[in-house]
């Protein structure tokens, strides 16, 4: 497997470029969602890992739990802070690395992640990590986007032209069933469910996402010019593709798995 700490380091470079906080607003929806899913109950002590602006974070503080989110990047906690802020919300974010978090064993109710945990290059290690911290008798609950979904789809032609570091284990292992029996080993419930993406035109979405998506700017920035063309040519024929609206606008559902387990 490729150094560890190299990927991360350019993951973190990754996720800081761009606004992520702008494209990850709008799923406000799947954390509300999730946070539901989880049953959270006012006083629960509660981690959301891989916090990012701290949507999830934010959805448990609503529900008045004790809240913490953590994060590696340090660009998108700042902002999770200024919207804990906005909203007077009692939150602690830390900076620290989902596959050694900085806290003792079974330290929290209740372990979240949306769209977080599943991008962790070592997977074994952070699902152990998450199992760790969350007490006996506890719960995690995560989002994770599917293979075959649009945004599936979307990761698998990106990584046409950025190939992923040689050895990683796919982050969408954590959208399949098998995946995540393989990864936890223990009883869970799994519902497919689908983020819907809105945009005036299927060029206006990669528009929005080239400048604001890290994954997708760095991208596009690494390549030359017959490249970008070529790389933007096949998303937007992914977005028409995946486009139920029937008119010039985008619609475009995103499937992912919401899972519960309990520890």
């Amino acid at each position: 497997m490729s150094d560890l700490s190299v990927i991360k380091g350019r993951q973190r470079e990754m996720w800081a470029a761009g606004d992520y906080a702008a494209v990850a607003t709008p799923l406000l929806i799947v954390s509300e969602l999730l946070c539901e899913a989880a049953d959270l109950r006012g006083g629960s002590k509660v981690l959301d890992v891989a916090t990012g602006s701290g949507n999830t974070a934010l959805g448990a503080a609503r529900r008045r739990c004790e809240v913490t989110g953590i994060d590696y990047v340090a660009s998108l906690l700042k902002r999770a802070r200024e919207r804990a802020a906005v909203e007077r919300l009692d939150i602690r974010f830390e900076e620290g690395d989902v596959e050694a978090l900085p806290y003792p064993d079974g330290s929290f109710d209740v372990v979240l992640s949306t769209f977080g945990v599943m991008f962790a290059p070592d997977q074994e290690r952070a699902a152990r990590e998450l199992l760790r911290v969350c007490r006996a008798g506890g719960r995690i609950a995560l989002t994770n986007w599917t293979p075959e979904g649009f945004v599936g789809q979307w990761f698998q032609v990106t990584a046409r032209y950025a190939p992923p570091p040689p050895g990683l284990k796919p982050p969408l292992r954590w959208g399949t069933e098998a995946g995540l029996r393989a990864l936890f080993e223990r009883d869970m419930r799994i519902e497919r469910r689908h983020y819907v993406m809105r945009y005036r035109s299927p060029q206006h979405w990669l528009e929005y996402f080239r400048s604001n998506f890290g994954p997708t700017r760095q991208t596009f920035e690494r390549l030359d010019a017959e490249g970008q063309e070529s790389f933007a040519a096949d998303l937007i024929a992914l977005a028409q593709r995946f486009n139920r609206s029937g008119d010039d606008t985008f619609v475009g559902p995103g499937e992912y798995l919401e899972v519960v387990l309990t520890v």
